[in-house]
């Protein structure tokens, strides 16, 4: 398989630029792709130097560059090299012109204006860091979603991707040893979502988890009879309080934190508290 030099340029921080690329190359396996970041690409010098490099290392191209100048420019001289130059957003930003009746502004970094919504996200986060494994139970009504489940059960990464989407979340870990507080159990504003996962690939994380931290890979916290016993304890109290459970055995972080907002706005919809037992 030949490789692909791929060359993403942004007028931005060009995160947008990168999940477009990341999830149309996953549609690939095998791949081998050198991809090429060129942010905040915002002068015609900064470009000129960019297309030495693209010239010494052909492929791809694809840009979200909103100033004209700087996107003919670039359209041109790929061009000339006889390179494929795609405008990742064009199509979508046309469509919406179409509908809307107005042109799109064109400046650079729109989407991240520090706008409410930005403050919103940055306040998500700090409550979600301030309220990781347990931490600040007499806040938790204050939460958006409250996320339980055994140790090494995803908890912690998916609450702060779910923060980077502006949902103030707090996770609370299951352990049979100790209960968690009784406030779990009467809260009315937040989702309570369980978290669940096969014993055998929660004691495989678990292990590879022990053996980063140079820890004695043979301990209670692998043992198969205890993390069933685990695993268990935890379904059953998901069951009786009636909270909706993901099993994240197979699901990406993101995958399991899209199931989690689809069921945060089926419930906001609802207008209700927390729904009934619901395994996805």
């Amino acid at each position: 398989m030949a490789r692909l030099h791929l060359h993403l340029l942004s007028d931005s921080t060009g995160e947008t630029l990168e999940m477009i690329a990341k999830a149309a190359l996953a549609q690939f396996e095998d791949a081998d792709v050198v991809r090429h970041f060129w942010p905040m690409v915002r002068s015609q010098q900064h470009l000129d130097r960019i297309l030495g490099e693209i010239s010494a290392n052909p492929g791809l191209v694809l840009f979200t560059l909103v100033n004209t100048e700087t996107r003919d420019r670039l359209e041109q001289r790929c061009a000339t090299l006889g390179l494929p130059c795609v405008a990742a957003l064009d199509a979508v930003t046309n469509a919406l012109e179409q509908q809307l009746g107005q042109e799109a502004r064109g400046r650079p970094g729109r989407q991240h204006m520090m706008d409410e919504a930005y403050f919103q996200r940055v306040d998500a986060i700090q409550f979600t860091i301030a309220h990781d494994d347990g931490v600040g139970w007499e806040n938790w009504e204050e939460a958006d979603m409250l996320l339980a489940g055994v140790s090494r059960s995803s908890k912690t990464p998916t609450s702060i991707y779910l923060a980077n989407r502006g949902y103030k979340v707090a996770n609370i870990p299951i352990v049979v040893e100790s209960p968690p507080p009784p406030s779990l159990y009467t809260v009315r504003r937040p989702l309570v979502v369980g978290l669940t996962t096969s014993p055998e690939r929660l004691i495989a994380v678990r292990r590879n988890r022990l053996l980063s931290l140079n820890q004695a890979p043979e301990t209670a916290y692998v043992d198969n009879d205890h993390v069933t016993r685990e695993v268990q304890y935890a379904r059953r109290m998901f069951a009786d309080n009636g909270w909706p459970v993901i099993d994240v055995s197979r699901r990406s972080i993101e995958e399991t934190a899209a199931a989690i907002i689809n069921l945060y706005n089926e419930r906001k919809a609802a207008g209700s508290s927390n729904p009934g037992l619901k395994a996805l």
